[in-house]
């Protein structure tokens, strides 16, 4: 059976980014983006989605975090994406919920390999503080903030082609909270993009996604 596999190449006037994505991995990662934390969550992504993925990315950080973080988002979803190919035989759908410490219910995450690209988030009461723009803005030691997670995940989901739902049940710590979203995203990318040896087609009544 044939590798899904994919690289990309993305060069601007404000980051250059090569990255690399093999579905059937074994979760290895060879990640440098210049945002150390971002690295560490692909890093996770990987690992936890048995995804191996490679990602180097030489960006205008003097300036700010914001293009860096944006143009590998955009790449590593078009990765995913073009991994992906006619999508045949794939489960399609995941729903995956990882705690962490006092994120006990923790982040759900809830996708759709639909080819319809496009990111929602949800909070409850006790995660209310996630959907206030400046709390969610705030700078913290990792120096990768909820607002860079949102829009890392907004530009991934857009360019993978996925819908993807993100619900925050509980957890004040933003660390927590960032790294049990993509934990979540990584199991369920796993479950979706797996093959399902029952379904031999695109998994659509459309016939295509």
């Amino acid at each position: 059976m044939k590798k899904r596999t994919a690289r990309i190449k993305r060069k601007t006037k404000e980051t250059a980014i090569a990255a690399r994505v093999n579905l059937e991995g074994t979760g290895k990662a060879k990640v440098k983006t210049g945002i150390r934390f971002l690295d560490h969550m692909l890093e996770s992504l990987a690992k936890h989605g048995l995804f191996d993925i490679e990602v180097k990315a030489i960006g205008d950080l003097e300036v700010d975090t914001h293009h860096t973080n944006e143009d590998v988002a955009i790449a590593l979803g078009e990765a995913f994406r073009r991994a992906l190919g006619d999508k045949k035989g794939i489960r399609r759908f995941a729903d995956f919920r990882a705690p962490l410490d006092e994120a006990l219910s923790g982040v759900r995450v809830s996708l759709d390999l639909s080819g319809r690209g496009s990111f929602h988030m949800h909070t409850h009461p006790g995660t209310r503080w996630i959907g206030h723009p400046a709390l969610r803005a705030r700078q913290n030691t990792m120096n990768y903030t909820l607002a860079d997670m949102k829009h890392f995940l907004e530009s991934f989901s857009s360019h993978m082609g996925v819908t993807l739902h993100v619900d925050f049940i509980s957890g004040d710590q933003p660390h927590h909270v960032i790294e049990a979203t993509f934990k979540s995203l990584a199991k369920a990318l796993d479950w979706a993009t797996a093959r399902d040896e029952r379904v031999k087609k695109i998994p659509s009544t459309k016939g295509k996604l």
